[in-house]
């Protein structure tokens, strides 16, 4: 499973970005793992791949107020997206998932991606 930003304000990369990956368990988060994204705006490893893909529901959290702060925009207080939380669901772990996030101060998308 891998992800990446694309930063739509800008047109650029979203590099330096924080992500965080969760499983939801019995309506709980447990979280997995917490990346930057690289100059590219990707993790550099994969968040899941082997035996740790496992069928089930996950979130990944993104920091992009931080990062749109980090950028020098002036956002409003409380920003209109801070954290963009994606959940998604794993059925079949032979399949590649890949959930990248297009955002910008004012708006995000996502898709299933190869």
């Amino acid at each position: 499973m891998t992800t990446h930003v694309l930063d739509t304000a800008a047109g650029t990369p979203g590099a330096g970005m924080s992500v965080t990956l969760h499983k939801i368990v019995d309506n709980r988060r447990e979280t997995l793992k917490s990346i930057q994204t690289n100059h590219d705006g990707r993790a550099d490893q994969p968040l899941l791949e082997g035996d740790s893909l496992q069928p089930g529901v996950y979130e990944l959290d993104f920091g992009a107020g931080a990062y749109f702060r980090a950028q020098g925009l002036k956002l409003p207080e409380p920003a209109f997206l801070d954290v963009v939380t994606l959940r998604f669901g794993i059925a079949d772990t032979a399949a590649h998932y890949h959930v990248p996030l297009l955002v910008s101060p004012w708006s995000y998308s996502t898709y299933r991606g190869s």
